[in-house]
């Protein structure tokens, strides 16, 4: 049995899955925890990726893998292939002032034309304006800059500094793919290159000598120090679509601390008005997202407030008719990202005697919330984007009212994969195409299908209370 593995280095942990690279069947699996925070040394994922390595019976039977990960964060590295400062994550804010002026210096429009993305304080090109003006010193030894799966596939070849590493700090044996250099803001997949010019705007000074990985195609590969087949790897929600097996036409939709829409396209592209990220997937088309800071944690809160748990959630949703008798609850509890109000607050309409009950409320939370997520589809569908199916999945998407729902307001056919470790699902089935030169198609089972049931009414009433 020839078998591959795929790792998933995610904020709070890192997953790897060990499958048949016949079949996909799991063949074992392994995990260990990483530090909380949005600024973290590289160092301890490095050991997270050994331990889970360990856990899971090791790599020495393995011929191919490949690392998935969080994207967008920061590892600046110097000439000796240091890390020169603890890494800035995706949820790490600082940048966010850095952010807009990088989209004043170059125009929300152009920003979009030549990365398909408008700048938030996410993407890496912001976290470099940032270390440029608040930590000159740092930037000034920048030689290479890396993602967090970049970085990992590169030690995990055996590649660092002198007396940390086998084979050295080559900084030009450090490889990527679309999906996460699509998410740097300096990357245009499109062209399927860096644009340089923006990198040195960051920096405030010529990038030309920086090394940034070399980006590989869904079916390339290098090699680790024991000669096996290493994969490009992919950012976390590309990894997600290549895990579901994700093809044009589906909307994959993720309901967890944070919402996620994204879809697979065939063309790129290009919101200047920053609501749809225009990044690039796995398997060499296209993956725009939408992100909304309201998800389950909502549900979460109204559950706590009509003190069920979420079964009891689900059963006070469906006790009520659509459209929760008028309640309509507007769940921006976090501020919001989609739309850009940081500083909203959520806010409950259409109350009156009759319609203030417990089933309403409980029926309510979930419209808004699958609502907010149906915008972000609108406005990918606006550019352009199929929409055939939604993938739902995230840790609500269990709850059969959410389930039921989503097929009301999304008006298409709801899937519900098993539950699943897709991000490192996927990266295994890059792992096998990487080997292989043939993308797997390994569809998970479907825990429920859900024909689509179109209640327009409820859309209409959460959009006539939008500002």
């Amino acid at each position: 049995m020839t078998l591959v593995a795929g790792v998933d280095s995610s904020t709070q942990s890192c997953k790897i899955i060990v499958r048949d690279a016949d079949t996909g069947a799991i063949a074992r699996s392994g995990r260990a925890p990483h530090p909380g925070g949005s600024e973290v040394d590289p160092a301890h994922w490095w050991r997270a990726l050994r331990e889970a390595i360990a856990g899971a019976g090791g790599l020495d039977d393995v011929a191919a893998w490949s690392i998935a990960g969080q994207q967008h964060g920061l590892v600046a590295l110097d000439a000796d292939g240091r890390v020169i400062r603890d890494a800035l994550l995706w949820n790490d804010t600082r940048s966010a002032d850095a952010a807009a002026e990088l989209t004043e210096e170059v125009g929300a429009t152009e920003f979009a034309a030549r990365t398909g993305l408008v700048p938030v304080a996410s993407f890496t090109i912001t976290k470099l304006r940032w270390l440029a003006d608040a930590e000159p010193d740092n930037a000034a030894r920048i030689a290479a800059v890396a993602l967090p799966h970049d970085w990992l596939t590169w030690r995990l070849r055996g590649f660092g500094p002198e007396g940390e590493s086998e084979r050295g700090p080559q900084l030009d044996e450090l490889v990527t793919d679309r999906s996460d250099a699509s998410g740097t803001g300096y990357y245009d997949a499109s062209r399927g290159a860096y644009d340089r010019e923006l990198l040195s705007l960051a920096l405030r000074r010529d990038a030309g000598d920086i090394v940034l990985p070399r980006v590989l195609g869904p079916a390339e590969n290098v090699k680790d120090g024991a000669g096996r087949t290493v994969g490009a790897g992919c950012g976390d929600n590309a990894g997600a679509a290549l895990g579901m097996d994700a093809r044009p036409g589906d909307v994959g939709v993720s309901i967890g601390t944070s919402g996620t829409v994204f879809a697979i396209a065939r063309d790129p592209i290009r919101d200047s008005s920053g609501t749809v990220a225009g990044f690039a997937d796995a398997s060499g088309a296209h993956l725009p997202i939408v992100t909304t800071l309201n998800a389950a944690r909502v549900l979460d809160a109204v559950a706590g407030l009509l003190d069920v748990d979420h079964a009891g959630l689900a059963e006070l949703a469906l006790a009520t008719d659509t459209g929760s008798a008028g309640l309509v609850l507007q769940p921006w509890f976090e501020g919001e990202r989609t739309p850009n109000r940081p500083d909203a607050t959520a806010t409950l309409f259409g109350m009156t005697l009759a319609s203030t009950t417990r089933e309403n409320l409980a029926r309510a939370a979930i419209e808004g919330v699958l609502c907010s997520l149906a915008e972000g589809l609108d406005a990918m569908r606006t550019l352009g984007v199929e929409a055939k199916r939604v993938l739902l999945t995230g840790g609500a998407a269990q709850n059969p009212a959410v389930q039921r729902i989503a097929a009301e307001v999304f008006g298409i056919e709801v899937v519900v994969p098993d539950p699943g470790e897709y991000v490192a699902l996927g990266a295994s089935t890059q792992a096998a195409w990487a080997l292989t030169g043939a993308r797997p198609s390994w569809r998970p089972t479907p825990l429920a299908t859900l024909p689509p049931a179109p209640a327009p009414a409820v859309r209409d009433a959460y959009r006539a209370r939008l500002p």
